[in-house]
């Protein structure tokens, strides 16, 4: 598995799916979510609206993953998973890490070979880009060990900031990828 990191847009990235750090609402939202909501234009509110009226119609929990089509996006799919919201208690850093694990899970579920990930829960919800970074490394790590997620060729954090993309280039740095 090859990881990328860089600083960017990750609605133009060209993956076969995108994970979008939503809110439990699955509605669109600020940061990331609202960025996906937007260029993926209505196809994926009415989706996410499917899935609130049929399998969540109380929300996503936190770090549990579900998929739509991509609308307007280049990626095929948009896997939407919830991180913990530090502001509101929700401090756990293996839901942190859930969140990653249960995206890549659904990913190869899908057959996606190339996966996008924003620094989820490192925006409003309060975790630091640290915190972030060593939830996903832990998980990707642990997957490497046991052979998990072996179809998945590449890993992609696309990150909002040059301080963000800064501390997962650290966290990744260590290892040979």
């Amino acid at each position: 598995m090859k990881i990328t990191v860089l600083e960017g847009d990750i609605t133009e990235a060209s993956v076969d799916a995108i994970v979008n750090a939503a809110n439990s609402s699955l509605l669109g939202g600020g940061g990331v979510d609202g960025a996906i909501h937007m260029a993926a234009g209505p196809e994926l509110l009415e989706a996410c609206r499917e899935i609130r009226r049929t399998s969540h119609p109380r929300g996503l929990p936190a770090g549990q993953a579900v998929a739509t089509a991509a609308g307007a996006l280049k990626a095929t799919w948009v896997i939407h998973t919830v991180g913990p919201n530090r502001h509101q208690g929700e401090a756990d850093p293996e839901v942190l890490e859930s969140c990653f694990e249960s995206s890549l899970n659904l990913a190869v579920e899908l057959g996606a070979t190339s996966v996008a990930f924003p620094a989820i829960g490192g925006g409003v919800y309060g975790w630091s880009a640290r915190d972030v970074a060593e939830a996903a490394h832990a998980v990707i790590v642990d997957g490497r060990q046991r052979g998990r997620w072996e179809q998945i060729a590449e890993v992609v954090f696309v990150l909002f900031n040059d301080s963000m993309t800064s501390v997962f280039c650290q966290v990744f740095d260590h290892d040979q990828w």
